[in-house]
């Protein structure tokens, strides 16, 4: 039995229904949701990271068949071994993953697959590079390319470079989905925590509300909620009264 076949077998061991039953509801794989047709097994996220961990040499092909699975726990674990082989690889090795990456977008279909995955590994490879491919994925049809576009500059964030999450936070200002205002709201929100006690760095708080002061009445409401979360009492008021 060949290394991909005993990593589902481990995982397949940790299933457990009760846990598949609330995971199924708490991910909206009913009809018509966003997750519909989603398939769990019920193994928790700290499991599969130990999974993952043992696995970490699994052969890139077998992490690509392991992400087309059906089956949402082993799609997690693959992205889990995608992204930290990616950590660890030679610059020729982090472009290859790249394009694996973004050519399987199809089984990055949740929001916890995309928010683990794509600023360990589409924003940390674009942060010196250019950013034109989340345009085209900001642009997408497919919510969960547009919700890629938008988490992975997470990675620019962290380098203290915020336009390009203004740049596709523009894009995403009209979008329909609440899971796209949630994810735009967190990474502006995120930009505002650059200004934090711990960092003494003003400048995100003063571009966020420079943002915001253009923006905030054209802002969806949930988008707008989870941008402010971090200013003060009277500036949340002040966004609020639109």
């Amino acid at each position: 039995m060949g290394q991909l076949e005993n990593l589902k077998k481990d995982l397949y061991a940790l299933a457990n229904k009760e846990k598949a039953t609330l995971l199924s509801g708490f991910f909206k794989t009913a009809p018509g949701q966003y997750g519909a047709g989603d398939v769990f097994i019920g193994v928790m996220v700290p499991e599969q990271r130990k999974v993952a961990k043992e696995y970490h040499d699994l052969p890139l092909t077998d992490v690509v068949r392991l992400l087309h699975s059906k089956e949402h726990e082993y799609r997690l674990t693959a992205l889990i071994i995608l992204a930290d082989q990616y950590s660890c690889a030679h610059w020729s090795v982090k472009n290859k993953i790249y394009d694996i990456y973004l050519a399987n977008t199809k089984w990055i279909n949740n929001w916890d697959l995309v928010d683990l995955s794509a600023p360990r590994i589409v924003g940390d490879f674009l942060v010196n590079r250019n950013k034109k491919p989340l345009t085209k994925l900001a642009h997408s049809k497919d919510l969960w390319e547009r919700r890629i576009a938008i988490i992975s500059t997470l990675a620019f964030i962290k380098e203290r470079e915020y336009a390009e999450t203004f740049r596709i936070a523009k894009i995403l200002l009209k979008d329909d989905h609440d899971l796209i205002h949630k994810a735009v709201g967190w990474m502006l929100r995120e930009v505002g925590k650059r200004c934090g006690h711990e960092d003494n760095d003003a400048l995100g708080q003063v571009i966020l509300t420079k943002f915001l002061d253009k923006y905030y009445t054209k802002m969806p409401r949930t988008m707008l909620r989870y941008a402010i979360e971090r200013l003060s009492p009277s500036q949340k008021r002040k966004y609020m009264k639109k």
